[in-house]
């Protein structure tokens, strides 16, 4: 699975309750970048270059992968080793069990393994697989239901009415199972629970690919009907938010549900959302970017950038990427030098004096102003730029979404941002 924020969500799942509970504001998470010191994913050998072009090579997987997902209509998720985005700590069940799991931006459904899973069928997670007999809580869903019939793919058998899945990611790896329901609770980043009962997740029996320790699953975190943002959406007021802490930050970031995921700061810039197949992604329009008095155009702007979380890096279409790269070179007026690993397609020498120039986003009503942290990276003796050029989609990364706090609005159909010191938050 994957890198992209590579960050740890730090969540726990339990059935304390009947009904969920959480504070009048709502509840937050810690986010902890998978590359951080804290992440059990931490490899202390590699240096932070290395690590940097890590990441653009999972980010570079990612959009490849989620153009499948839109040219084929098919969901399919960008897995690569270790799993997308975040890392999150949960638990399953009553009594509670402790898993860690991949969360994934980039899809919906919310799996773990569950016994029976032997190998090959299944892959080592370093801890038991769930078992769903063990809980008070658990329960298969009907064939019939609704829930069933979300699922991109499914079939039923004609002696049991169970909903059984079938979930392909974008590097074969995949997940098959039952899909079911238990009790969700999140461990408060302030020491509070909130439950969230009956949710819907998969039961995996047959789980192979590029999962692997301590991940035991995934948890879809994307716009589709079975993902964890919209089944508690009604709980947390169609809204959530995150702050990104930089790389070099020792603090986590933060994830914000409810009422505590509105931004209160001034300095904030709303955009619409765009509704687009398939509607796991978050779907922007970015007219330009500007440099100055001189602006990249983008050819077509509506519903034409996808925002995530998950990817480091930001893609823009060639043309519009060509026209951008044209006016940073002007703005630096140094001369650039090829970055030997192939990863970036703008360096320069990191010792070099150069100036790093502001970038406005200009997204359809809401100009972001991205600082030098958001766009140039030291990269093994040069300062590259973050921004490359796809042959297809746009993706905003988040690299570019670094020290803002951005809301997601779903009932308003809105995505905002405002600068924030995320370390701080």
């Amino acid at each position: 699975m994957h890198n992209p924020l590579f960050l740890v969500l730090t969540v726990i799942f339990s059935s304390l309750v009947v009904q969920p509970v959480m504070g009048a504001k709502g509840f937050s998470v810690e986010l902890i970048h998978r590359d951080s010191p804290i992440s059990p994913f931490y490899n202390a050998s590699l240096t932070s270059s290395q690590i940097l072009r890590k990441n653009a090579l999972h980010s570079l997987d990612r959009l490849r992968h989620f153009q499948s997902m839109i040219d084929q209509s098919a969901i399919q998720s960008a897995v690569t080793p270790n799993g997308g985005i975040y890392l999150m700590k949960l638990c399953f069940g009553t009594p509670p069990v402790d898993y860690m799991a991949v969360a994934d931006t980039g899809s919906d459904l919310i799996w773990i393994q569950c016994v029976p899973c032997l190998q090959p069928q299944c892959y080592p997670q370093g801890s038991p697989p769930f078992d769903p007999q063990a809980s008070s809580t658990y329960k298969k869903i009907p064939c019939d239901s609704d829930s069933c019939q979300a699922l991109p793919r499914y079939q039923c058998s004609n002696d049991v009415n169970d909903c059984q899945y079938s979930y392909s990611y974008g590097d074969k790896s995949f997940t098959k199972g039952i899909l079911s329901t238990d009790t969700l609770t999140f461990d408060d980043s302030n020491g509070q629970k909130t439950a969230f009962p009956t949710s819907i997740f998969g039961c995996g029996h047959n789980n192979q690919g590029k999962f692997r320790s301590p991940s035991a699953g995934l948890v879809g975190l994307g716009g589709g009907p079975l993902s964890l943002v919209s089944q508690i959406s009604t709980q947390i007021d169609n809204r959530f938010s995150y702050c990104l802490v930089p790389r070099s930050a020792s603090s986590s970031s933060k994830l914000l549900f409810g009422q505590e995921a509105i931004i209160s700061r001034p300095g904030a810039v709303s955009t619409p959302l765009v509704t687009k197949t398939p509607q796991t992604f978050y779907y922007l329009s970015l007219e330009g970017v500007s440099i100055g008095d001189k602006t990249a155009q983008a050819g077509s702007s509506q519903g034409n950038i996808i925002i995530d979380s998950g990817t480091t890096l930001t893609y823009l279409e060639s043309s519009f990427y060509s026209s951008l790269e044209t006016i940073v070179k002007d703005a630096i007026g140094v001369d650039p030098v090829k970055d030997p690993s192939g990863t970036f397609s703008l360096c320069y020498g990191a010792k070099t004096n150069i100036n790093v120039p502001e970038m406005v986003f200009h997204f359809s009503g809401a100009d972001l102003r991205l600082q030098p942290e958001n766009t140039f990276r030291n990269n093994d003796g040069l300062l590259c730029m973050l921004i490359v050029p796809s042959d297809s989609l746009s993706i905003f990364g988040n690299y570019a979404q670094m020290n803002f706090q951005v809301e997601y609005d779903l009932r308003k159909r809105t995505v905002s941002f405002a600068p924030t010191v995320c370390t701080k938050q």
